[in-house]
């Protein structure tokens, strides 16, 4: 192998360690706690002899009766100042593999802040993109041209992902078919009971600051999604506005889509 497939190599393994840092310092912290676990096990037979004998030459063959018989009793009669004095070194390779376990959880803590930091910051900057771009949109092409691309978005979204597919879930909230466009389901509610569950969220994001999307798919009656916690609307940042694209199925049925005027962002 010649010396540029050699760099190439080194490159790939760089970037692939980088990559999976988190994963691999994780990894070694885990084995790193077994391994100290181990090495204390194994050092404690040692210390023990060394204890015994400071404590045979300090108190003879009295140490064999009722004294001494359990580490703790040896500590308190030798003080524990002079115990650590005496059996430390014991315990220098459970240590160091210790402050290197620590050393992984703090080194893979850091990596994730860094890029949940990263991502925050592209997510803000390609949230400001999009809104320059749909006000640019508006702004060309005028707002109804606008409203029926987003129809024409939505209908596309109903052909490709059809209700007979997908399962319908009855909330209990009305009897329209609807389609959430950010999780793709299909549920059973009502426009104004929607517009009411929005009405009554955002009066309680003016207080709280912060409503999770979770919270919004409760009310509708949907089931709690895995980001749906990490993911709402920020007063600062704009109220929960739900727009409504009324189409129809493959099988002519009305179907009412929610789309996201203002979409959730990660927090």
């Amino acid at each position: 192998m010649d010396l540029s497939g050699v760099s190439e190599m080194f490159k790939n393994l760089g970037r692939t360690i980088s990559k999976n840092g988190p994963s691999l310092l994780t990894g070694m912290a885990v084995a790193g706690l077994i391994t100290t676990t181990a090495l204390a096990v194994k050092a404690t037979p040692k210390a023990l002899v060394i204890i015994d004998d400071e404590l045979y030459n300090y108190m003879g063959e009295d140490m064999y009766g009722e004294h001494g018989n359990t580490i703790a009793e040896r500590v308190r009669i030798l003080s524990a100042k002079k115990t650590i004095k005496l059996v430390w070194k014991c315990y220098i390779p459970a240590g160091a593999v210790g402050l290197a376990t620590i050393g992984c959880i703090i080194g893979a803590n850091s990596i994730n802040l860094r890029r949940n930091a990263a991502l925050a910051s592209i997510y803000t900057i390609t949230e400001t993109a999009f809104k320059e771009y749909q006000s640019k949109v508006v702004e060309t092409v005028g707002k109804n041209k606008e409203l029926k691309m987003r129809d024409e978005i939505a209908s596309d979204r109903i052909k490709e992902n059809p209700p007979g597919s997908r399962e319908i879930i009855i909330t209990g909230k009305g009897e329209v078919l609807c389609f959430d466009s950010l999780s793709g389901r299909y549920f059973k509610s009502d426009i104004e009971k929607i517009r009411r569950i929005v009405n009554e969220l955002n009066r309680e994001l003016m207080s709280e600051m912060f409503i999770a999307l979770n919270e919004l798919y409760s009310e509708l009656g949907l089931a709690r999604i895995k980001l749906g916690d990490e993911m709402g609307w920020d007063v600062e940042k704009g109220l929960i506005e739900l727009s409504f694209s009324t189409q129809l199925t493959e099988n002519e049925e009305p179907c009412l889509v929610l789309n996201y005027d203002v979409y959730p962002r990660f927090m």
